[in-house]
């Protein structure tokens, strides 16, 4: 679990100057004026590990395509959405899964190692920071990483769905036109078209990744607990995000009520930029280990 010496994959991370070293002591005073300190992290954190992500300028999905992601009501209610996720997800998923944590996912987990982090909220799936070695963590929207059935709850891992896949489709094969964030790659119809997905293994129903789609909510359960975590801390730091998404955004909103200082670490613009104590427009894994 050391620090990887590899470079980052720098692919789907916007361009930005390196870190000023006056916002580097600024981050220093920061981090060490926090006794508690809660961490949310973004899409922007794993950019560097080589997974793209939704909005980041000129390299996120929205930028290079017109592609928009599956929508949780869509994903239920449509067999055949169900078919041209899976599909997808089935060609990208080697890729996907192999992918590593950078400098600033381990970062985190040798701040809260040191007793420097309180809490790691992140709204990723990938499971970087598990793989980094945090545990002092909540996975806001879960994780790509396991799947569960609609119907009787069964849980299983999403290696072992390869598996099911890969049996149910012994010829099938498809060559992706290009990677989406969240492990998802670019199909056309007529490649999805004879794709089979498996049913629930314990009752026939529908499975589904263990992850908050869009247009889906965060249990009630989750975002109090994450509530709690954050009324025990005494600052906030958000890292790779532009906090677009409310099930996040609405945990800077109540440290702001409860006036705890925020420091945003984004390339480009977030909407807590009227509102931080600090923002820095910097690469996470660049700047995060240079803080003591």
């Amino acid at each position: 679990r050391s620090v990887s010496r590899a470079s980052p994959n720098l692919t789907f991370v916007p361009a930005c100057l390196p870190p000023d070293p006056a916002e580097v002591e600024e981050l220093q005073r920061f981090v060490s004026n926090s006794k508690r300190l809660f961490v949310m992290t973004g899409a922007g954190i794993s950019t560097e590990s080589g997974i793209p992500d939704y909005r980041s300028e000129g390299v996120g999905l929205y930028a290079r395509t017109d592609r928009r992601p599956v929508q949780h009501a869509e994903f239920v209610r449509s067999a055949s959405a169900r078919q041209h996720y899976w599909a997808r997800n089935f060609v990208g998923w080697p890729q996907f899964s192999s992918h590593q944590p950078n400098k600033a996912h381990l970062v985190l987990r040798d701040w809260e190692k040191l007793g420097k982090l309180h809490w790691l909220v992140t709204q990723n799936v990938d499971a970087l920071h598990t793989k980094a070695g945090s545990q002092r963590m909540t996975e806001l929207h879960g994780c790509t990483h396991r799947v569960f059935c609609l119907a009787c709850g069964d849980r299983i891992l999403r290696s072992e769905l390869q598996e099911y896949f890969e049996a149910l489709n012994p010829t099938w094969k498809a060559e992706a036109f290009g990677v989406a964030p969240d492990g998802d790659v670019f199909l056309t119809d007529e490649q999805v078209r004879n794709f089979r997905v498996p049913a629930c293994r314990k009752c026939g129903g529908i499975l589904k990744p263990d992850v908050t789609f869009f247009g889906d909510t965060v249990s009630q359960e989750k975002v109090s607990f994450v509530h709690q975590r954050l009324a025990e801390s005494d600052s906030m730091l958000i890292a790779g995000s532009s906090m677009q998404v409310y099930s996040g955004y609405r945990f800077a909103l109540a440290a702001r009520e409860k006036k705890l200082p925020i420091a945003v670490l984004n390339i480009g613009p977030t909407r807590l930029d009227h509102f931080a104590s600090l923002k820095l427009n910097s690469r996470c894994g660049e700047l995060l280990p240079l803080i003591v």
